[in-house]
């Protein structure tokens, strides 16, 4: 994977809070709640209140986009985050993950209408809509299937029935969403977790801090349901 920008964290001086980077949503939740099994207290990001950093203990939260999460750790300005694997995917970052936390867990997956079955032949040029062109484009390259990536921002599932394409690539937790608008599951790209993320210079700067965080959030992370 390519570097995206040199990663230059603020030296750490004694007495210095490790900065984490989380994101907004439903990944949020999740991830404050495996960090207090694992004895970090970070619910003061959960409230109400319009901030977006918070002190918690010996942690300084950043409350950021989930795309953004990796540019903030990758650049410097958060130690470590959590971040999708699908976003981490879509970036291309050459960071260190040393750990799945086993949240946010989802599939990318292909989806076309489900009055079309018709699978795509290598001789087709198949529209493709959405949110991730890099992945997308991997994915049909390695079928050796030629696609016209159209990239989207949202509502990819209007795709499909309005003929801007034939087919999506997103992640689904449930497959409701693609139910209620009558598409259907094609092909899986592969499964989605949360990973934690961790600026390699912050690494070795901070290493011992760093590790005890890894090692107690490790005690705590769900072993995926076989």
């Amino acid at each position: 994977m390519a570097a995206a920008g040199k990663s230059s964290p603020r030296r750490a001086g004694p007495g210095d809070l490790l900065t984490l980077a989380l994101p907004k949503g439903r990944i949020l939740q999740e991830a404050a709640a495996l960090l207090a099994k694992a004895g970090y207290d970070v619910s003061p990001a959960l409230g109400e209140s319009r901030e977006l950093q918070f002190v918690c203990g010996p942690l300084r939260v950043l409350v950021v986009r989930s795309s953004d999460v990796i540019t903030y750790v990758s650049r410097g300005a958060a130690d470590l985050g959590v971040a999708g694997s699908d976003v981490l995917e879509e970036a291309g970052v050459d960071m260190y993950a040393p750990l799945c936390l086993g949240i946010g867990r989802c599939d990318m997956v292909v989806a076309a209408r489900a009055d079309e079955q018709t699978r795509p032949t290598s001789m087709q040029l198949i529209r493709v809509g959405t949110k991730y062109p890099r992945t997308a484009a991997k994915y049909y390259d390695s079928r050796g299937l030629a696609a016209d990536i159209i990239e989207l921002s949202g509502s990819i599932e209007l795709g499909p029935w309005t003929g801007l394409c034939d087919q999506i690539v997103d992640i689904t937790q449930s497959g409701e969403t693609l139910r209620q608008n009558h598409l259907t599951i094609v092909d899986k790209v592969g499964p989605v977790a949360s990973m934690l993320v961790v600026n390699r210079a912050a690494m070795k700067l901070r290493h011992a801090e760093i590790s005890t965080m890894v090692a107690r959030l490790r005690d705590h992370v769900q072993a995926p349901v076989v």
